[in-house]
């Protein structure tokens, strides 16, 4: 298990989609991937979950993941989340 917090750029102004684009990165590995942020967890997979969890500008929100490719997905979504891609 990976875990791995990360401040939230503004994803907003970044991206065209980017509660759809998060899922899709998610979706591409087969670990499961978490978002936590206070006291909330959501199946970053889940576009259900992404869009009631709505991460943005200024939140830390820790990525954990489990599985064989969990640190590729751990790290794509931190560069996603901080507009590095």
């Amino acid at each position: 298990m990976l875990r791995s917090e990360v401040m939230v750029k503004d994803i907003d102004k970044k991206y065209d989609h980017p509660l759809a684009e998060i899922v899709q990165i998610a979706s591409q590995y087969k670990s499961e991937i978490l978002l936590e942020y206070d006291k909330y967890k959501i199946n970053a997979k889940s576009i259900m979950g992404i869009i009631a969890f709505n991460p943005s500008a200024g939140m830390n929100v820790v990525i954990t993941a489990d599985g064989n490719d969990e640190s590729d997905a751990v790290s794509a979504l931190k560069s996603f989340l901080q507009c590095e891609q």
